[in-house]
């Protein structure tokens, strides 16, 4: 199966006038997604001022994790992964639809069909927002905006050939997590040195909670409003971008370079003591001191700009929904009072 999705409503988070990305269109081919990443811009960086190139969803992992393994953006927020695409609940039911169709008059099968279609759609469009919101979160951004992969990403015109990491490399990744899991139970115990970065975790762990609630409603409101449901895909998309995942990320990697320095602080204390290796220990303090330092002020300014841009989508976002809401309900009372006419007059 085949749909050509062209978008409908958008969440525009370019904020840079000189570097504007969104995703015009998408071609789905059964598990794959095809996706046009369309961009305009004024930098003399790239070669044309207008461009599009096609790309699937592997190619975006590849481009987040290239960004996550850069030392030098440790202390940046990371834009999260969007999420792999799954249309197996809306194809289950098609395919089950399908089986029972001698069951139902051709008006029950008809009628089905096109809320499972419509189900379908609506799937796939979310797929394309979340997508795009990636791309914008990036290309806002005054240092990942100029990431080289990034604009290789944005500007090679073939196909990037990036390959699906194997078991061992998932596996790999599985072990990372377990170890910054282990990580986070001994660096819990570390004691906070700066109330900013204590007042934003707090803060992050209670927003989490409740966005983690939000998205959750969102969806909820999506499938009971089945006819208005691409107005809601946005306002859920949006709310799945704003989840805390990728903010908590930045604390947790401060978080391990004060332990780091606090290890280092001990390390030369001992070295004193023994008189050996004093050199060294001092050197690895500098250095650990150097990384935490650098990380707690890109940190500080991350998290700043976190707030404002929080408060600009969500501002944004509601007052698309509630004029959505208002449209609607014209266009119920508009359809009733015809109703009421016609009965009158008849």
């Amino acid at each position: 199966n085949e749909i050509v999705c062209l978008r409908s409503v958008s969440v525009d988070l370019n904020h840079d006038a000189s570097l504007l990305i969104d995703i015009p269109d998408a071609l789905c081919e059964r598990d794959k997604v095809k996706f046009t990443v369309h961009t305009k811009t004024t930098l003399s960086s790239f070669q044309k001022p207008d461009f599009s190139v096609p790309r699937q969803h592997e190619d975006f992992i590849w481009l987040h994790d290239t960004l996550v393994e850069t030392e030098d953006y440790a202390g940046l927020i990371i834009p999260p992964a969007p999420p792999k695409p799954d249309f197996d609940s809306p194809r289950d039911k098609m395919h089950k639809l399908g089986e029972g169709e001698a069951t139902m008059t051709k008006e029950e099968y008809t009628k089905m069909k096109q809320e499972l279609e419509a189900e379908y759609l609506a799937v796939f469009k979310k797929t394309v927002q979340v997508h795009e919101i990636f791309l914008q979160r990036l290309s806002s951004h005054p240092v990942l905006s100029k990431d080289r992969n990034f604009q290789i990403f944005l500007e090679y015109d073939q196909d990037l050939s990036v390959r699906r990491k194997n078991a061992k490399e998932m596996f790999g990744g599985f072990f990372k997590n377990m170890v910054k899991s282990a990580d986070e139970v001994l660096i819990s115990g570390v004691k906070e040195v700066d109330d900013f970065f204590e007042q934003e975790k707090t803060f992050l762990l209670d927003y989490y909670s409740k966005i983690k609630d939000s998205t959750a409603k969102a969806e909820k409101m999506t499938r009971a409003h089945k006819n208005i449901a691409d107005d809601y895909i946005h306002i859920s998309a949006t709310l799945n971008s704003l989840a805390a995942d990728d903010m908590t990320d930045l604390l947790y990697r401060r978080a391990r370079a004060l332990a780091d320095y606090e290890n280092s602080n001990k390390a030369l204390d001992k070295a004193r003591l023994k008189s050996k290796d004093i050199p060294q220990a001092e050197e690895h303090q500098r250095q650990c001191l150097q990384k935490f330092d650098k990380l707690s002020e890109s940190g500080k300014k991350e998290l700043t700009s976190f707030k404002g841009r929080r408060v600009v989508a969500f501002r944004k976002n509601f007052i698309e929904m509630a004029e959505l809401e208002i449209k609607h309900a014209k266009n119920s009372v508009a359809l009733l009072q015809g109703c009421i006419e016609l009965l009158k007059s008849n």
